[in-house]
């Protein structure tokens, strides 16, 4: 996190760690708050990568699941980067900035994966950098100054000029706002105004209700993105050329049984679940039948999570986390259909 931007939101009464927001005084009350009223989140648990030169988009395109085409000044896009298994390595959050891409990705992922990028540079006029624009999460009913932006289609992209600000509409209630440094301390006032701030734990739980997954070191290469319901939330293109895992992931599309699917669930735990948990099921003979991809403390209690569990297991077993006698999974509805199996 910057120094002058962690200085002033500290002034704003944030309790920081990690450089990372972890609350705003009262966790119980921001959470409440995240499920009823609009909220401000400060999203320095993400970083975002840069990549510029006259061949970025043909780069990006032959390395990442979409179709990097189609991002514009008014269209974003979810994408992932794979392993040559089809194994899922980071997932990104895509949008333009001129002719430039951003790439939001966790931060712990963000230089590993500059690196890891960067390998496939060879002779193409591509740079890879870590960029200092600062991402701020709204939730809830919008504040007046972003009410323009409810006509935004899910990921679509508008430009508010006078503040110097990129918003990304993520979901019907969830929106991403990217703006400078220098424009970031004005924007959060503005903003603070009429939406409560909240810790990043919040925008984790709205991602999870969402039902949009964020791949992190403990679940790199555990998942194809279609485990994660990548091809129902538009982060694959079955119509693109090559990249790494592409001969996987279009074998599952068109000749395959997918076996697992990911779901969201609730899990009543004393202790939190975490990325990478395993899940268990008596179907399964002792070997797991899924893993925790995303968890986050719920606002009655407990706590969401995106689980990625065997369909045969969901739809006939009870789940539960980290051993047959460990707690079970009660599982909801994502905001978007899953296909029958």
């Amino acid at each position: 996190m910057q120094p002058d931007w962690q200085q002033f939101l500290t002034a704003q009464g944030a309790i920081i760690e990690g450089g990372t927001v972890q609350h705003f005084g009262d966790v119980t009350a921001e959470l409440t708050a995240t499920a009823k009223q609009s909220v401000l989140c400060d999203l320095s648990q993400f970083a975002t990568l840069r990549v510029s030169g006259e061949d970025a988009q043909s780069f990006l395109q032959n390395l990442l699941s979409n179709d990097i085409r189609e991002v514009s000044a008014t269209r974003a896009q979810f994408s992932s980067f794979n392993t040559a298994k089809g194994r899922m390595l980071a997932t990104f959050l895509i949008w333009r900035d001129g002719e430039n891409f951003l790439l939001q990705l966790p931060n712990a992922l963000a230089e590993p994966l500059r690196k890891k990028l960067s390998m496939y540079v060879l002779r193409a006029k591509v740079k890879i950098t870590g960029d200092e624009i600062i991402s701020l999460g709204v939730s809830g009913p919008l504040p007046s100054s972003l009410k323009d932006c409810t006509e935004l289609t899910p990921l679509g992209v508008s430009h508010i000029e006078k503040l110097a600000t990129r918003v990304i509409r993520l979901s019907e209630t969830h929106f991403m706002l990217c703006t400078t440094p220098t424009q970031a301390q004005t924007l959060w006032q503005i903003l603070a105004s009429e939406a409560m701030p909240v810790g990043s734990a919040c925008w984790d739980w709205l991602n999870i209700r969402a039902g949009l997954p964020v791949i992190l070191p403990q679940t790199q290469e555990q998942f194809v993105p279609q485990m994660v319901n990548f091809d129902l939330t538009g982060g694959i293109n079955f119509k693109k050329g090559c990249y790494p895992g592409q001969e996987i992931v279009a074998r599952m599309h068109y000749l395959g049984k997918l076996k697992r699917r990911m779901y969201l669930a609730h899990v009543e735990s004393e202790i939190a679940p975490q990325p990478g948990d395993e899940l268990y099921s008596e179907d399964m003979a002792g070997q797991a039948s899924g893993m925790i991809a995303n968890s986050a403390a719920a606002p009655n209690g407990g706590y969401d999570v995106l689980a990625v569990v065997q369909i045969a297991s969901h739809d006939a077993y009870s789940v539960h986390l980290g051993s047959l006698q460990g707690a079970v999974l009660n599982f909801g509805a994502l905001p978007y259909s899953l296909p029958a199996p």
